[in-house]
């Protein structure tokens, strides 16, 4: 038989442990404060010089709406891009399907985000071109950048745009209508898009449902003829859904008519 330690023998083993994970965490922190302190006395430092002068506050307010941007960077990209429809129609086309976590979250908005990418490439690009590039070059000012760059992209949500939804947030931001809409502020025409991509990605939603309820109401129907009101019609029906899906070469189809929707560039009326 083994002896049981005693409570002195615990006492020194847990001391001794302590003592132990105590080096391994401090060891490496003293090596790190040495490497930084030979950074430092080298001049490889990494330092952010704002400048002095009448200037400093300027500059500093850049600096906080560059960290802002950088933050709202992904609510950006859903808002004023494709994703949104995509992403609302995958998410409806695995619903109809009869599947509540395949394909996952994470292989949906992956797809989305490439078909998003296809889709918004040329806008980017122009984008890209008109402000980005010559503000890199210092040939524009931050803000005519801007404005150089969300011109495309204001173009693009026009084109998609239902035009009651853009009189509508005309209408609640008390501005006065203007004579060309892409005079439209971003603040008026992002709303108006989005609600419109919501719009259109359940129009599609219910398309794609069709065909599945079709499917669900013959199953059950074939069940309850047959006497089967016990079992669940969706267990019988979601491999019919599945092998009907495959079979249309469904992907396929669902990812190029939503990419060709956008390319068409029809706005709504």
């Amino acid at each position: 038989m083994f002896a049981l330690p005693s409570r002195a023998e615990l006492k020194r083993a847990a001391l001794l442990s302590l003592i132990t994970t105590a080096l391994c965490l401090v060891w490496p922190l003293g090596a790190l404060a040495q490497e930084a302190a030979q950074a430092a006395a080298s001049g490889s430092a990494i330092n952010i010089d704002l400048g002095t002068g009448a200037g400093l506050t300027q500059r500093v307010v850049q600096l906080v709406g560059l960290m802002t941007v950088l933050s709202l960077a992904p609510s950006i990209v859903i808002m004023t891009t494709s994703f949104v429809r995509i992403i609302v129609v995958l998410s409806l086309l695995r619903t109809a399907l009869g599947m509540q976590q395949s394909p996952p979250n994470a292989v949906l908005v992956s797809l989305a985000l490439f078909l998003s990418a296809i889709v918004m490439a040329p806008t980017w690009q122009d984008a890209y071109d008109s402000g980005i590039r010559p503000l890199m070059d210092q040939q524009m000012e931050l803000p005519q950048a801007f404005d150089a760059a969300s011109e495309p992209v204001k173009t693009f949500m026009l084109a998609q745009v239902d035009r009651g939804d853009l009189a509508l947030f005309t209408r609640l931001s008390k501005i006065t209508p203007p004579t060309d809409v892409q005079e439209l502020p971003l603040r008026v025409v992002t709303p108006a898009f989005m609600i419109s991509e919501l719009k259109k990605a359940f129009t599609i939603g219910f398309l794609l449902f069709v065909p599945f309820l079709v499917i669900d109401l013959v199953v059950a129907s074939v069940l309850m003829s047959m006497g089967m009101m016990m079992l669940p019609p969706v267990v019988i029906s979601l491999p019919f859904k599945l092998i009907f899906f495959v079979l249309v070469d469904g992907w396929r189809l669902v990812a190029g008519s939503l990419v060709e929707s956008f390319q068409r560039g029809v706005g709504g009326g």
